[in-house]
């Protein structure tokens, strides 16, 4: 069973949240928050899996809460959604270099919502092309603090090649095929990359490829 716990401080919108995830057989909301201290509280009692969080809320924000949680060895098993609209972009970089681990606008589909909550508690980032590649293609100027090429010293020929790809948002079947790779080594490149990078997710892999300069604006 996938625990959930949502952050919003419109009732009405946790109440959607709730009977739509509630639905489903193998997810359940287990904690409601208004505002981010309140959620920080509530995640020390009742474990989850996954946090779906509202950037705008009062007693902290979705940016604020997102790198609490990040910050909290109590926390390190919680995976974050940010629900954001893309005039946020500033919000989102910061998000992102803090630990979240996907992205929803508020009027995504309900199937949309449901993956999105299923793939991050399986370990995985959501890397939707309609959502997050356009957010972090607007967002990129603010997560080049300068190319590091250095940062990428300890990776193969091949493994900095896969990390081109996951920056421009492919998935590992996306990637194999590009490359002519099984799905399975594509997958273990990808496992590798993270564990040499010390990298959270996917989303973390492909802010590292444009704080390197290994990804350019335009996905290019």
């Amino acid at each position: 069973m996938i625990r959930v716990a949502l952050a919003d401080d419109h009732q009405l919108v946790r109440a959607g949240f709730r009977a739509l995830l509630d639905s489903e057989p193998d997810i359940e909301v287990v904690v409601e928050a208004s505002g981010g201290e309140q959620l920080l509280r509530l995640l020390r009692e009742t474990p989850v899996d996954v946090a779906l969080l509202d950037i705008r809320m009062p007693d902290g924000d979705g940016l604020w809460t997102t790198e609490q949680i990040a910050a909290d060895p109590a926390l390190a098993g919680v995976r974050v959604v940010i629900v954001t609209t893309f005039e946020l972009d500033e919000y989102v970089a910061r998000a992102i270099r803090a630990g979240a681990s996907g992205f929803l606008v508020k009027d995504t589909e309900p199937v949309d919502l449901i993956r999105a909550v299923r793939v991050v508690a399986g370990g995985d980032a959501l890397l939707s092309p309609g959502v997050t590649r356009r957010l972090l293609e607007r967002a990129a100027v603010g997560m080049r603090d300068g190319a590091d090429p250095a940062q990428l010293s300890g990776l193969t020929e091949r493994e900095t090649e896969v990390l081109r790809l996951v920056g421009q948002g492919l998935t590992n079947d996306e990637i194999a095929q590009r490359l002519f790779l099984s799905p399975l080594t594509a997958k273990t490149h990808v496992s590798r990359i993270m564990q040499k990078l010390h990298a959270r997710d996917r989303v973390q892999l492909v802010v590292t490829a444009y704080e390197s300069g290994l990804v350019a604006r335009g996905w290019q």
